[in-house]
């Protein structure tokens, strides 16, 4: 089993879909994994690869401790790899097709309970930049904001008088949110200092120190910094607080949909992984609820 036809793979990757180098390094890597398990059980050529092979390659890499998500890609790159073989009449057949990853169990988001929320959003606003993270924070709790939602944001997009806030989120899609008072109140004072910080006409709700539009680097940073100054147990970041947002929000209201709407998760599969009450909560309720849980005494 030679390079040529990996080689000559990668560079079509290269010349057609103008790959970078780093996504040509992943490829080769997953594919001489392969080449390398082909080799180690005398598979004599790419044409001589099998389903059955491949799901044992497969198990092999799961029982090393690759993730679902890892062998999912891997199989990603295979099925690539076999098309361009097949339009090169390099081999016949394409035998990852119809071969699956080992699902990885989901892992929950992280929350911070109303109390730890207490705390870190207590912080003492005594400049522009704390009046800023103040105003950052509350809204990304408030309204559930994805990182790249809450730097986007323009002056015109929130409405005071509603307590709203209109967003764009992936897929360019637009919905409205509403603000909690808690948010408008912060947001109120961080525009009495915004004006400290801005140069010339900057439509940008959250600006930086040089008065430009804020990246997500520096927001990250910044609520790290909350994080340690207010003591919060583990690392604040903006996923963090939406998952605080959706997590509080379904624990109280229990309406999976309307959470759903809010996030903007065009998947309701996705807003799923929230819904983590605690077992013996959902038994408590059960034993007390259900006409048939408890059990009659004399």
């Amino acid at each position: 089993m030679t390079d040529t036809e990996l080689d000559g793979f990668l560079q079509n990757l290269r010349s057609e879909r103008q790959c970078s180098d780093h996504t040509l390094s992943s490829y080769r890597r997953d594919l001489q994994r392969l080449q390398r398990y082909a080799e180690a059980n005398h598979l004599a050529g790419w044409d001589t690869i099998r389903a059955r092979d491949i799901r044992a390659f497969v198990a092999e890499a799961h029982r090393e401790g690759l993730s679902g998500k890892s062998i999912q890609r891997l199989l990603s790159a295979i099925r690539t790899f076999y098309r361009y073989l097949n339009r090169e009449s390099l081999a016949s057949q394409n035998p990852a097709l119809g071969v699956s990853a080992p699902k990885s169990p989901r892992r929950l988001p992280r929350t911070l309970d109303a109390d730890q929320l207490g705390q870190l959003l207590e912080i003492p606003v005594e400049d522009a930049v704390s009046a800023r993270d103040c105003a950052m924070m509350e809204l990304i709790y408030s309204s559930g904001l994805r990182l790249a939602e809450l730097v986007s944001l323009d002056l015109g997009d929130v409405d005071f008088h509603d307590a709203s806030l209109v967003v764009t989120g992936k897929g360019r899609k637009t919905r409205m949110l509403p603000v909690g008072g808690k948010a408008i109140d912060a947001l109120d004072v961080w525009l009495r200092w915004r004006p400290s910080l801005i140069r010339g006409e900057e439509p940008a709700l959250f600006v930086s120190s040089r008065g430009t539009r804020i990246s997500t680097r520096a927001v990250q940073q910044r609520l790290a910094h909350w994080g340690r100054i207010q003591a919060t147990d583990g690392q604040v970041h903006p996923h963090r607080l939406r998952h605080s947002f959706a997590s509080h929000l379904l624990e109280s209201s229990g309406d999976l949909k309307a959470v759903q709407e809010l996030l903007g998760h065009a998947d309701i599969a996705t807003t799923q992984v929230y819904t983590h009450l605690d077992f013996q909560h959902l038994a408590d309720v059960y034993d007390r609820a259900h006409p048939r849980a408890r059990k009659k005494h004399d």
